[in-house]
């Protein structure tokens, strides 16, 4: 039974469940029938009138009865009717043509031909509808079936669903064929490529017969052959998963396709449909498949687990994997929460430069910056004519904006000359870097602690897929951990109170901890994981251990000459030390008393002072380590994980 005297016995029979049953049986699990020029998916419901009708008059009331059947099944099925026409072949036969959006109808080219030339014949003539002639270059729409003595003329839509029938039409009666691969360059062209994340966050739109046709590239995960189809997973690292491709066997280049490999390139056309497995909501079934970049047998990336070590010796690679790639979506879903969070407060964004002549913290940990030979000791004969360094941080130059814009905010890469290879330090860092104007110590705090609050609850609206990822491989329990630092206020204690838990907690530290000294990693994760068991901010720190510019304390200082700064630490579980930060000295007099007793030079540091001078105003501000705070919101044990390429001690590569 041909596909006519199907559609026939569906419309005429009585019982809904036999016509979804006959529907199902004709039209589902095959390939689309497209248009060949544009691309664009259609269904073409061929209904048969009465033959010969000379009289017009009968001649529309038919068209009106065939509307009304139309419109019956398209309410039967639940799909959207587009528009439908009526034309006349060349042996006078009425034929109507009901546009419904995609539908199945043939697998392969020929037969895709041979129903064409069923459904329309060899048309000489169709003035009724407008639709296309033997002669005809462009259809006119100036003529139209006449229905209650007006004439029904195409609307645009319409018109373009015509033209799109009489593209294939043109196409395929001719008997030629068009080459598959400029057939397949037209397609492409026409359609875009769209993100898999997309298709998964707008799955009920690419769902719609008229949104289903989509086109995609990426990278093949994996290959299932089973014979008569295909199962491909193309990843095009917009999210975990990829999707699911399914080719089936009819299609041209099925036999490349079996022979993909992990790693190759590929460019995908296909229909957007819901998946029957549990993993995936959607999948697409393909309607082209090309190849775009092969993949050699050396390939150091197969489809199995791979150490981070060995990862990081093909840094190059490494994002292919879900793990990295997982964790660059995460690092860029939280730089771009930290613009919109400082925007929306209204701070402004400064570039600070990457090359000074200032040593921020004061250490002497910095790279040299030199156009000189080795051994050349002139630092006059230099580029700049003196001593010149990759910055440490963009602090004092955000200063100096923030007293005079108000609040400032810096997000750059940062240098450090530390030889140290833990798992916790970079030689190349990100810092952001607030300067708050007429700001206390207090309230810098209230801003770091909104800041991450802000970046985490970012991070569990819009990137839910990957924190699932790392909450599953990585770190078990992150996303309540995540949910606990959204919804739970922050503890704060001081440091003089900080040392007093450590020293009565039954804890056995390598470090002992003592009044004076700096807080030790242990320390910071036994007060945030196991006292606070939650983000902790540790304040008013000993001024020995901390930098020049941080304001003292001068009312806290005691007999026992325990001098402490407005300082701050915040703490957070399984990091540590997130953000460090202070209220900034604005008094003229102690900073320079402060620098002569770190043995600083003021000279190097005039511009400094001359913001005390000049309209001094109190100021606070802090810094937060994004490696560190991307390390925290992802679980990854070591900061080398997290940026895309590790600069450290010994390690320069990429």
């Amino acid at each position: 039974m041909d596909i006519e005297r199907r559609i026939d016995t569906c419309m005429d029979a009585e019982s809904n469940e036999y016509i979804h049953a006959r529907i199902d049986a004709c039209m589902r699990g095959r390939v689309p029938l497209r248009c060949t020029r544009s691309g664009c998916p259609f269904w073409v419901l061929a209904v048969p009138t009465v033959d010969r009708v000379a009289d017009r008059r009968t001649r529309r009331s038919s068209l009106v009865a065939d509307e009304q059947r139309v419109r019956h099944l398209c309410g039967i099925l639940d799909v959207k009717l587009h528009g439908f026409f009526a034309g006349t072949c060349n042996r006078g036969r009425m034929r109507m043509l009901a546009f419904l959006g995609p539908v199945t109808v043939h697998s392969s080219q020929c037969s895709r031909a041979r129903y064409l030339r069923r459904l329309t014949g060899r048309v000489s003539r169709c003035a009724e509808s407008g639709l296309f002639g033997e002669r005809c270059k462009r259809p006119s729409w100036s003529k139209g079936p006449v229905v209650g003595r007006k004439v029904v003329r195409p609307s645009t839509g319409q018109q373009g669903a015509i033209l799109r029938l009489r593209a294939t039409w043109a196409s395929t009666s001719t008997g030629h064929n068009t080459d598959a691969v400029e057939e397949q360059k037209r397609s492409r062209a026409g359609h875009p490529r769209v993100r898999v994340q997309r298709l998964y966050a707008e799955a009920a739109h690419y769902l719609e017969p008229a949104n289903a046709y989509v086109h995609i590239k990426g990278w093949v995960r994996t290959v299932r052959d089973q014979k008569q189809f295909a199962f491909v997973q193309v990843n095009d690292g917009s999210n975990v998963s990829g999707v699911q491709v399914v080719v089936d066997g009819s299609l041209p280049s099925f036999h490349e396709v079996t022979q993909l490999t992990t790693g190759c390139s590929v460019a995908v056309l296909g229909y957007v449909r819901e998946s029957p497995g549990k993993e995936q909501p959607i999948e697409i079934h393909a309607t082209s498949v090309e190849l775009i970049g092969s993949v050699s047998s050396e390939y150091p990336l197969q489809k199995k687990r791979h150490s981070f070590e060995f990862l990081r010796g093909i840094a190059h690679l490494r994002p292919r994997t879900n793990s990295f790639a997982a964790v660059a979506r995460i690092r860029s879903a939280l730089a771009s929460a930290t613009h919109t969070f400082f925007q929306s407060m209204g701070f402004i964004y400064l570039h600070s430069p990457i090359i000074t002549s200032s040593d921020c913290e004061g250490a002497g940990e910095m790279f040299r910056v030199t156009t000189l030979p080795p051994g050349a000791g002139d630092d006059q004969a230099d580029f700049f004519g003196q001593r010149v360094s990759l910055t440490v941080s963009g602090q004092l130059s955000a200063e100096a904006y923030a007293c005079a814009l108000g609040d400032v905010y810096t997000f750059g890469p940062t240098f450090r000359a530390e030889n140290s290879n833990t798992k916790r330090h970079l030689a190349e860092f990100w810092m952001i870097e607030p300067e708050m104007a007429f700001a206390s110590r207090d309230d810098a705090m209230d801003n770091a602690e909104a800041y991450v609050k802000y970046g985490v609850s970012f991070l569990l609206d819009k990137q839910w897929e990957d924190l699932q990822f790392f909450d599953r491989f990585i770190e078990k329990g992150i996303v309540q951990k995540l949910e606990m630092t959204r919804d739970l206020p922050f503890a704060r204690v001081t440091y003089t109170d900080a040392i007093e838990i450590l020293f009565k907690s039954k804890e056995k530290f390598e470090f002992r901890p003592e009044w004076g000294a700096d807080l030790q990693t242990e320390h910071e994760r036994y007060l945030a994981e196991k006292h606070f068991q939650r983000p902790v901010f540790v304040y008013n720190y000993p001024a020995k251990i901390k930098a020049f510019y941080m304001r003292s304390n001068d009312s806290e200082s005691n007999a026992e000459g325990r001098r402490t700064v407005a300082a701050f630490d915040l703490l957070v579980p399984g990091i540590g030390e997130l953000i460090g930060g202070s209220q900034r000295e604005e008094r003229y007099e102690m900073l320079l008393s402060r620098m002569q007793e770190l043995n600083l030079n003021p000279d190097q540091y005039w511009w400094y002072l001359d913001l005390r001078r000049y309209g001094t105003v109190p100021h606070a501000g802090y810094g937060l380590g994004f490696e560190r705070f991307v390390q925290y919101c992802t679980g990854m044990d070591n900061i080398r994980d997290v940026i895309p390429f590790p600069r450290y001690p010994g390690h320069c590569d990429f």
